[in-house]
């Protein structure tokens, strides 16, 4: 389609609203609750979007040939059969979007979910999503299109759930076939090709202490005779002794390789923590250390760190992991600094470098790191669209 007009519900800060309109879409509704990402929506599109979709009758909505929404997952009723469509789905938020379809016969849908949808409620959400959109008229794929950034050279590993749908009732149980192309692996991908080679804003910067803590474990990593360690290296169990039984199987087996770590290294195990007072300047959790990274790397400052609950995890420069409301900000090794804001626009695929109309993130970084995490990635949505247009063509 060279042009049509399209709804945003669950609109965010406009991952829908980008993409559709990369393909020649205009917005003529928008929905959302959040006070913040409302403030975002209106500075970026010139549009109100400040609105709760349950409080709007379907035939206010204006005429639109596409239907766009990253709706919430919730469970749905698992009363019998004799259920009517909106018995099954009332109370939910999918809910509102059935209501609409169902009034306006929207020629296309583009919803999208986490991948757990799938299997979220034991499989009864995704049953009854589908059961649901065939009584209304619509062809979708036949089994769960699952997506990710990486697929598409965008270095982020985000699975979502794309629902596809074609207004197609004398048609619906034919499934739509979607082409893709070739997808690319994780390995295909880099990390560099969204940052920033030089950043002047020091606040990026890791601390001294998070140096010295980093600095510490990639001593720790060169120095003991074990490059792939395919377990959680716990300090504090180093040298533990008592009885295995009082921890759960799982943990236990995890204590006796940090044990058998320690003595097949332990003359530089323990000048290392010696160097560095037996980590009783650490925090608790930087005790604990995850080298998810094989032997693709050869030390802590090639890779993606993360200080996590778990401990302090590295992964391989390919691809970051999902941006899920960026609760811990991936640390760049080779830069010593954590990701930027308008990075994370680039990993979302928000045109953050246009130079004529730059999407404009929340001045509040907390606030753009949480918009960016929570929103669908543009460039999966503009793929996924036009191979739903391109769809029986």
């Amino acid at each position: 389609m060279s042009r049509f007009r399209f709804v945003d519900l669950f609109s965010g800060i406009g991952g829908f609203h980008q993409a559709m309109a990369q393909l020649g879409g205009e917005c003529v509704f928008a929905s959302e609750i959040d006070k913040f990402c409302n403030a975002q929506y209106e500075r970026n599109y010139g549009m109100c979007s400040d609105v709760d979709i349950r409080d709007v009758q379907e035939g206010d909505i204006p005429q639109h040939d596409v239907l766009c929404a990253g709706f919430p997952c919730q469970a749905f009723s698992k009363a019998g059969r004799q259920e009517g469509l909106e018995d099954k789905t009332r109370g939910t938020l999918f809910f509102e979007i059935v209501r609409i379809l169902k009034r306006h016969h929207t020629p296309y849908i583009v919803l999208e979910n986490v991948r757990n949808l799938i299997s979220h409620d034991n499989g009864n959400t995704w049953r009854i999503i589908q059961e649901s959109l065939r009584e209304l008229g619509y062809r979708t794929t036949s089994a769960p299109l699952i997506l990710s950034p990486h697929y598409f050279g965008i270095p982020q590993i985000r699975e979502r759930v794309l629902i596809l749908g074609k207004y197609d009732p004398d048609h619906m149980d034919l499934p739509l076939h979607l082409d893709f192309g070739e997808y690319k692996s994780k390995e295909d991908n880099s990390i560099y090709d969204v940052l920033d080679e030089d950043v002047s804003d020091d606040s990026y910067r890791i601390s001294e202490y998070e140096e010295m803590v980093l600095q510490a474990w990639d001593e720790f990593y060169h120095g003991i005779n074990l490059k792939v360690i395919g377990f959680p290296v716990w300090a504090d169990y180093f040298k533990f002794v008592g009885d295995y039984a009082q921890f759960p199987n799982w943990k236990a087996a995890f204590v006796r390789k940090n044990v058998s770590l320690y003595n097949d290294n332990k003359a530089f195990i323990d000048a290392w923590l010696s160097k560095y007072d037996d980590l009783q300047h650490f925090t608790k959790t930087h005790h604990k250390f995850e080298w998810q990274c094989g032997t693709g790397i050869s030390g802590i400052w090639e890779g993606v760190i993360q200080f996590r609950p778990s401990g302090i995890r590295v992964k391989m420069p390919n691809a970051f992991q999902a941006l899920v409301a960026m609760v811990q900000i991936p640390i760049i090794g080779k830069y010593r600094r954590r990701l930027t804001v308008k990075e994370a626009g680039r990993l979302q695929s928000f045109p953050v470098d246009d130079e004529v109309r730059p999407f404009l993130a929340d001045e509040n970084r907390k606030q753009a790191y949480k918009q960016y995490g929570n929103s669908v990635n543009v460039e999966v949505i503009k793929r996924a669209a036009d191979a739903l247009f391109r769809a029986d063509a």
